[in-house]
């Protein structure tokens, strides 16, 4: 079965079988993603490699339903927003792809859940319903087993109280957040953790002044006391994840791919070193779309990838101009 495929790849070239065979699979059952593709001229008998299969610009998850396949949608995850702006919603008809695409990454960079207790601050998620993103980390909580596990919503004293007794006695931790949710814990509370693995999800939500990576990793160090910050890079768009262990580096796991496209030609792609559009291919969404055009930025750096942040306003057009 192709969606069991998925997750046993182990070399590029059943990767690059796979991708194929997919596109193929969801330009014959997703009407929105088919018509997109005969917009451009690239349907299955002219493409020959997954660099040449149509990339849709993520815009298309606010305004259409993206489905390939014959099933009703068990979950409908919406992205957050400002009041008034459209969210984009991904409608997942099997969510056993979605708990084998994260569990399966979580095991591979960093072993079982059950080894962590799992403390997660992500306020901005918990106030709203339909969160990817909580719905990921409370199944880690859960499989963690661990009765310290849990969410905090504004409740920083005791979250730091919890983090140094916990570090004290060398158990090991996950904190998970929101930028400015950590921001806010390392401004009122000194921390020289040893046995803590801090992770930022991104985003400061409205609530901070937007900050390059390397200047909120830099805080994030010095508050928590820990030589490096890890990284998730996600998005209610996608079932999986990738994922860096410091530095701002990335790696995808063997079913994840992210290729850099030319800011001016959205149909081509930058060499190795030279910032761009960020692409996703994410087989995991074969019952969606798993060919995405995002609108960050990034550039390749020795097979691993660098996120450097979002393009501004101005510098879409890129990607836009494939709605038209």
């Amino acid at each position: 079965m192709l969606q069991e495929r998925i997750f046993q790849i182990s070399e590029e070239k059943e990767f690059e079988t796979l991708c194929m065979e997919v596109f193929k699979h969801q330009f014959n059952n997703s009407p929105v993603y088919r018509q997109f593709c005969k917009l451009i001229h690239r349907t299955p008998e002219k493409v020959d490699s997954y660099s040449d299969i149509p990339f849709l610009p993520i815009e298309f998850f606010k305004s259409k339903k993206l489905i390939s396949a014959n099933k009703p949608p068990q979950i409908t995850f919406t992205s957050s927003g400002t009041t008034g702006k459209t969210t984009s919603k991904h409608f997942v008809t099997d969510l056993r792809l979605y708990e084998k695409s994260f569990l399966s990454a979580f095991k591979s960079f960093y072993g079982d859940p059950s080894e962590y207790i799992f403390l997660a601050l992500l306020p901005s998620y918990l106030e709203r319903k339909g969160s990817s993103l909580i719905y990921m980390v409370d199944s880690l909580i859960k499989r963690s087993d661990k009765p310290e596990s849990g969410f905090y919503l504004n409740n920083l004293e005791e979250l730091a109280s919890r983090l140094k007794e916990l570090d004290q006695k060398n158990r090991k931790v996950f904190l998970i957040g929101v930028s400015f949710a950590l921001l806010d814990l390392v401004e009122h509370q000194n921390f020289k953790l040893k046995n803590t693995i801090i992770m930022e999800t991104g985003g400061m939500k409205g609530r901070r002044k937007e900050m390059i990576r390397e200047e909120l990793h830099a805080i994030l160090k010095n508050g928590f006391g820990v030589e490096t910050i890890h990284s998730e890079y996600g998005m209610t768009e996608l079932l999986s994840q990738a994922y860096s262990r410091g530095h701002g580096i990335f790696e995808c796991p063997p079913w994840m791919k992210i290729l850099i496209r030319d800011p001016e030609d959205a149909l081509s792609f930058q060499p190795e070193g030279r910032t761009g559009g960020i692409n996703v291919i994410d087989l995991a969404n074969i019952n969606s779309c798993s060919f995405i055009a995002t609108q960050d930025l990034g550039r390749k750096k020795n097979k691993k990838i660098e996120i450097l942040g979002r393009f501004d306003n101005s510098d879409i057009r890129g990607c836009n101009l494939l709605l038209l």
